[in-house]
């Protein structure tokens, strides 16, 4: 068979794209930087500044912050006026990259060092397939997700989250026992025992270093506690009316035993919220959705190789909710609804165990 022609329209389209990719990358590792050093917070509060301006506001060596500016002006961030030789950051781009609120996205930048930390590990995986232990990521990548969650759980947790469940915030409010496996810094229940003073709530978390900033940060909460605890291990001398996972289950060594443990620990009737990742389990659904080769990269260098590392499944970050409902399934939920789209990253999930026969 002929070997088909050469196309040089299709070649230099590729071109273009991939120039986009690289410049997009280069953005990134300036996006950091500037976050690090407080460039953004610093040009939020002043408007058309010189390189010297933004130096003396900042602290900051000028000629570095000239060359950084370069960057940001070319990348389309910053607006720069030739003439004046000044700099300005317009308030609808300084929305999207200061602040604590979920808007604020230099946070996925900040996730791209500590990849970059592990590409050697990762590169030896594919040619093992055994995958990249989550030690390799620590101390790092327990505090950083939680500086990255924070602001989401500020805003939705009680809005959004626990509100989809008809009923479910009156019987917090009422008193009832609760658990979150894969707790991290606790922060989502010391949230909830400090709303919900009459329920009682324990974190689990395999993570001891987690488990400590969690008692820590819910120190003085009678109704809060932690335990350093593999999940498909769990045993509870009684049984949970609310299980709740946030982001925690797709990066598990054995997340359909996670799902079975919980299922088992709840009563007949508890509810299992857990909130995961949007995406569909086929990739030409993925395909064109913006930030879906995030997910695959993130997947890639964190939440598949840990899994694997474990002996897991390595699920990925975009598992989707059709593998995530069938899961739900077959751990023994009877009743499993999807609320797509709770905040513009993740889905709800929101699964009950039987009631009693």
């Amino acid at each position: 068979m002929a070997e088909a022609e050469f196309d040089r329209a299709k070649a230099k389209t590729f071109t273009q794209l991939m120039v986009r990719h690289l410049e997009g990358a280069a953005v990134s590792i300036m996006i950091e930087v500037g976050r690090r050093v407080g460039l953004f917070e610093a040009m939020a509060t002043l408007g058309a500044v010189t390189s010297a301006e933004v130096a003396e506001k900042t602290g900051l060596s000028e000629r570095y912050v000239r060359e950084w500016l370069a960057a940001m002006v070319c990348g389309g961030i910053v607006e720069y006026a030739a003439t004046e030789r000044t700099y300005r950051l317009p308030r609808e781009h300084a929305a999207g990259l200061t602040g604590a609120s979920s808007r604020n996205l230099t946070g996925m930048a900040e996730m791209f060092p500590l990849m970059n930390r592990v590409i050697p590990d990762v590169a030896e995986a594919f040619r093992t397939g055994r995958g990249v232990p989550y030690s390799a990521y620590q101390p790092d990548f327990t505090g950083l997700m939680d500086r990255r969650s924070r602001p989401r759980y500020d805003e939705l947790l009680f809005s959004a989250y626990l509100a989809k469940p008809e009923g479910l915030v009156p019987r917090l409010d009422a008193g009832i026992r609760v658990a979150d496996v894969g707790c991290g810094t606790g922060y989502c229940i010391a949230q909830m025992a400090r709303r919900f003073p009459k329920s009682t709530f324990v974190g689990y978390d395999i993570s001891s270093e987690g488990i400590r900033e969690a008692r820590a940060a819910a120190h003085g909460l009678a109704n809060a506690s932690f335990v350093v605890q593999d999940i498909t291990r769990l045993e509870t001398p009684a049984p949970f009316e609310l299980i709740t996972a946030f982001d925690a289950i797709h990066d598990q060594a054995d997340p359909a035993g996670v799902l079975r443990r919980v299922c088992a620990a709840l009563s007949p009737g508890g509810t299992f919220l857990m909130l995961d990742v949007w995406a569909s389990s086929e990739l030409a659904d993925n395909v064109g959705v913006p930030m879906a080769p995030y997910l695959y990269t993130m997947s890639t260098m964190h939440c598949m190789s840990v899994s694997l590392a474990g002996g897991g499944p390595g699920l990925g970050t975009a598992w989707g909710h059709q593998v995530a409902t069938r899961m739900l399934h077959e751990a023994g939920f009877t009743d499993v609804k999807l609320f797509e789209r709770v905040d513009p990253a993740n889905s709800l999930y929101v699964a009950r165990r039987a009631e009693a026969s």
